[in-house]
């Protein structure tokens, strides 16, 4: 059994019986939502040697959090059995504290987290309310960030206060998503012709890492033009496996990667452009007219990523996101760890790089 199922009849069986019991007339959301290989079905034997076991979060509203999470939390702990469908209760081990995250409460031993809406959201977004979200507000929040509140199962909903949260983060804007569109081509751009250079030069491991950084390149493109947000790197193949375009783009990214010479890397890597830039015509997302080709007068096979990006920013209708120079949004602009886990921090960054033109 995968966690998210073993978690909803953990909810179902054992919290659901027990919380209308102590609490019956307590509104509460549960789910199971975060971090965790098993919220996007991912999980596998090795998954359940950490972070893993029959868990649910119950969120509250602020006010019945503070009457009532620590105690019922306490109180769990009397009923729980020690295990649930021959698993141990709660998670095996974690190098991660339950219920992190302000606003929030959490047993160990028996995996009940209680948290307040706007405490969860904080801790995946660094915002306590999703009213008037700005284009910099959507910038500055990482793609795993997104995924990890809108993935997982919500196992009930009263009043449907945590659905409406994740349907308004299900995914970008239309703008935001064709300004992220005309960075990733942008990206794209700065290092398509050094797969040839660094190759020709005599730097064969050089070329390599730069065909593989533009694979990484291509898969994310695959991932925003199929309107989904992509996961953190340990996933990241996984995921874009699971994609529709993927059987269009892997045969190129495979024969780019496993290529013994730069020209034909390169030239598996402008056949993979090929195919996103057809895939948008078809799809009709800010089409332009492909043209593979040489670079300039170097023998370089590339495509021409500024039409792309043109034709993105063309499309866009906000005329703020529209005057933003094409730098991208932050998980564009790094792949820090560190830095993309921090939501305070993400949003302080793109709030430096790009807050001036967006105000």
């Amino acid at each position: 059994m995968q966690g998210i199922e073993l978690s909803r009849r953990f909810y179902g069986d054992i919290v659901a019986p027990w919380l209308s019991r102590v609490a019956p007339d307590l509104p509460h959301s549960a789910a199971l939502i975060g971090y965790g290989s098993e919220l996007l079905g991912f999980d596998d034997e090795i998954s359940r040697d950490h972070n893993w076991g029959p868990r649910v979060h119950l969120y509250l509203d602020a006010r019945d959090f503070a009457a009532h999470a620590a105690r019922l939390l306490a109180d769990f702990a009397a009923v729980v059995p020690e295990t649930f469908l021959g698993e141990p209760a709660g998670w095996r081990s974690r190098p991660h504290p339950a219920a992190n995250g302000p606003d929030a409460v959490g047993a160990m031993e028996h995996g009940l987290e209680f948290h307040t809406f706007e405490g969860r959201l904080q801790a995946h977004t660094g915002l306590r309310s999703l009213e008037n979200l700005t284009s910099l507000d959507w910038l500055g929040l990482p793609e795993q960030s997104l995924l990890a509140f809108t993935a997982g199962a919500v196992f009930r909903d009263d009043g449907g206060r945590l659905e409406a949260l994740r349907k308004t983060l299900a995914y970008f804007p239309r703008d935001v998503w064709l300004y992220k569109i005309a960075c990733q081509w942008r990206r794209i751009a700065e290092e398509q012709a050094f797969v040839g250079r660094a190759g020709q030069a005599g730097d064969d491991l050089g070329s390599r890492v730069i065909a593989a950084r533009l694979c990484r390149d291509v898969m994310a493109m695959g991932f925003l033009l199929e309107r989904r947000y992509a996961p953190y790197p340990k996933w990241f193949g996984t995921g874009f496996a699971r994609l529709p375009i993927a059987s269009t783009l892997t045969p190129h990214l495979e024969a780019a990667l496993r290529a013994d010479a730069w020209k034909e890397r390169g030239e598996a890597l402008a056949g993979a452009y090929l195919a996103l830039a057809q895939w948008q015509r078809a799809h009709d997302i800010a089409p332009f007219e492909p043209v593979v080709g040489p670079y300039f007068d170097r023998p370089f096979t590339t495509i021409n990523t500024d039409d792309a990006v043109a034709s993105a920013m063309a499309a866009i209708a906000d005329p703020e996101i529209a005057a933003l120079p094409v730098i991208g949004a932050i998980d564009q602009l790094s792949d820090l760890t560190p830095l993309l886990t921090d939501p305070g921090k993400t949003r302080a960054v793109i709030r430096q790089v790009l807050g001036d033109e967006a105000n």
